[in-house]
């Protein structure tokens, strides 16, 4: 028998050589594909010097209202006199862990409009031309350092919807 070789894998069969690029390829394209259903959260709770801007961020800017330890103002649940809800905690007793990221930062940068409609009143203010992106990512990426495994797992799979 024959074995035709190539200059690109000297001493290796053609058949061989196939092979190789055929694995190559299925390989590339997997990880390209796992790249794509994973990517890196905009809000990383597992990069310390994002959580470490996000906490101070969150204490300048949001903790008035969710509280030093992200336990949100009592009865957060029930409209105060004027009909606005009190501000909710962004701790596992809170609903927080709830929603995906892009509905998070919307939230925070745009206000509710696009969820509950036009009209809704809040205490809560825009923060878009207030707080960058990355400030933003960040505040987010501390509240989500704070959560347990389980809720932290759930948080995270409504991002890779």
């Amino acid at each position: 028998m024959t074995t035709t070789t190539t200059r690109a894998f000297p001493g290796t069969p053609l058949a061989t050589r196939a092979v190789i690029i055929v694995v190559t390829a299925v390989v590339a394209l997997q990880l390209v594909g796992l790249s794509a259903c994973s990517p890196t959260p905009k809000a990383n709770p597992a990069d310390a010097k994002q959580v470490a801007l996000g906490k101070t961020v969150y204490a300048a800017q949001c903790a008035a209202c969710h509280g030093a330890n992200l336990q949100g103002q009592s009865d957060w649940q029930v409209r105060k006199a004027d009909k606005k809800l009190p501000a909710p905690p962004h701790d596992t007793s809170g609903h927080t862990w709830h929603h995906d990221d892009d509905t998070l930062i919307n939230i925070t940068k745009n206000g509710f409009e696009k969820y509950t409609g036009p009209g809704y009143e809040t205490d809560m203010p825009k923060y878009s031309g207030v707080l960058s992106d990355d400030e933003v990512f960040a505040v987010l990426a501390y509240i989500k350092s704070t959560w347990p495994k389980e809720e932290a797992e759930h948080q995270a799979s409504m991002n890779r919807k």
